[in-house]
């Protein structure tokens, strides 16, 4: 059959799949019919692109997306966006949570929000039935950049081992300190409530949710402090996990999730960016010289873990379109993702589509009546909702598939029309088999999938000079894993 009778027929399954799905059994009033959003997440929209058609090919099937299955359909119906707006305002009331406030006092600073945030996770974790430990590792930093005088650093972090393969982890943080205008100035009102409260409350649903479920890899929720400061939090665990010789295979930062509303009042409340750099910068100069010259820059580890989540998490039952960010991050910004990835881990960035910067890094005021300050009354409780099930969907997706295939390469040694790949078996008991994707050059998502099954050698009729290659692990009970670019070996 031809390929565009493959597509067609592909086409009209997947109108014939929507138009089944359920209706009922919404988490909330803001939970939208599923036919109301047929254009942000159409197949075509996130897996083709019309100017990718070249070359014309029948190996391999159209991709489609990686649907929830029942269970995890019930872990994105739990996500509350009450319970969401709880977290929030209770760190709001702390006043400040400035990195370098007061430590002590039960009510006010970034010390009595480091108990509460720290209490709440011991409070999901007595539910996980002994899988789930809290810890609060600190340091002291001493005089460094914005910090004038030593302070105590803490993260709060909730891990949950893994059941199958518990050695394997993903991470999920925000950060729970704030600044107002002065980076320094620790007295000041600094609600914080979308940066980041609100991705601390992604953080804190997200681990009452999975609390009581068994994902076969480890998961660790974590709320980090002194992110104004200089990342110093992040930066702690980063290390700590590096150190301590953890397998981090991804790394998930929340950070300014709050808000749908852009400083023109444009409302943008369905999307979500994702921020993936390009060449690892932590590759030596004969690597990242390869990748350049294979041109591989677009197939980092950090853009293969996006294209995983669009895969997984784009569609009406997280009711959030992802567009795929081609950066580290914003310009004149930086976050808590960024010391894991100088730490040779993969990690992604996930922030609202448009800012307000009267609402961030601002003294609470009004200025030719204007309101500035990060204040509750500019979040959007439901649109965090959204966000926290974007992330579900991306960590339990992950957690629950085989870890992706290691040491793939493809035979540069011969010319040829043929492409030749090899990888390193898995001796996983998840894993069922092996996947080959491909999208042309200059499509942004894989576009086809080649079934492999259970071996580590395969050979396509299809030319690796014309299009982009990765390969995948397929678990048994059918969750993929990210796919991994080969380099010539």
């Amino acid at each position: 059959m031809s390929l565009w009778i493959k597509y067609l027929s592909f086409l009209l399954s997947y109108i014939a799949f929507i138009a089944v799905l359920p209706l009922s059994a919404e988490p909330s009033s803001s939970w939208l019919s599923l036919r109301q959003l047929p254009a942000l997440f159409s197949v075509e929209t996130s897996f083709s692109c019309p100017a990718a058609s070249w070359p014309p090919s029948d190996v391999g099937d159209l991709l489609t997306p990686q649907i929830p299955d029942g269970e995890l359909q019930t872990i994105l119906r739990e996500i509350d966006p009450e319970r969401i707006e709880e977290y929030i305002k209770k760190l709001v009331s702390f006043g400040t949570r400035h990195t370098l406030s007061n430590q002590t006092d039960p009510n006010r600073g970034i010390g009595a929000a480091r108990d509460w945030i720290t209490e709440q996770m011991k409070e999901f974790a007595a539910a996980s039935g002994g899988q789930m430990e809290v810890t609060v590792p600190n340091y002291i930093q001493g005089v460094a950049s914005r910090i004038p005088f030593p302070v105590r650093i803490s993260n709060v972090v909730a891990t949950l081992k893994g059941s199958v393969d518990p050695g394997r982890t993903y991470v999920i943080s925000g950060h729970y300190d704030t600044r107002c205008t002065n980076v320094l100035n620790y007295t000041c009102d600094a609600p914080g409530a979308d940066d980041d409260a609100s991705g601390v409350a992604v953080s804190l649903e997200l681990a009452r949710v999975f609390a009581t479920r068994k994902p076969a890899a480890t998961i660790v929720f974590a709320a980090v402090a002194a992110e104004e400061q200089g990342l110093y939090g992040s930066n702690f665990l980063a290390q700590t996990l590096k150190n301590t010789s953890v397998n981090v295979q991804g790394m998930f930062t929340n950070d300014i999730v709050g808000s749908s509303t852009a400083d023109d009042g444009t409302k943008d409340p369905f999307t979500l960016r994702i921020f993936a750099e390009g060449s690892p910068t932590t590759e030596d100069a004969a690597r990242a010289s390869l990748r350049a010259q294979i041109g591989g820059e677009n197939d980092s580890p950090a853009r293969e873990l996006a294209r995983f989540v669009v895969e997984v998490a784009k569609n009406n039952y997280t009711q959030i379109d992802i567009p795929v960010i081609y950066r580290l991050d914003r310009f004149l910004r930086s976050g808590d993702h960024r010391p894991f990835l100088e730490a040779g881990f993969t990690a992604c960035r996930f922030t609202e589509p448009n800012e307000n910067f009267a609402h961030q890094h601002q003294d609470v005021r009004v200025e030719n009546g204007v309101q500035y300050g990060d204040l509750t009354d500019f979040v959007d409780f439901d649109y965090i909702a959204r966000v926290g099930r974007v992330n579900a969907a991306s960590l339990w997706s992950l957690a629950n598939a085989p870890m992706s295939p290691q040491n793939v390469t493809v035979n540069t040694t011969l010319l040829g029309n043929d492409s030749q790949f090899s990888w390193i078996m898995s001796n996983e008991t998840l894993i069922e088999g092996y996947e080959a994707v491909w999208r042309p050059t200059n499509a942004p998502f894989w576009t086809h999938v080649v079934p492999l099954g259970m071996v580590n050698t395969a050979t396509l009729d299809l030319s690796k000079d014309n299009v982009i290659f990765g390969i995948r692990a397929v678990g048994k009970n059918g969750y993929r894993s990210p796919a991994t670019f080969p380099f010539p070996g």
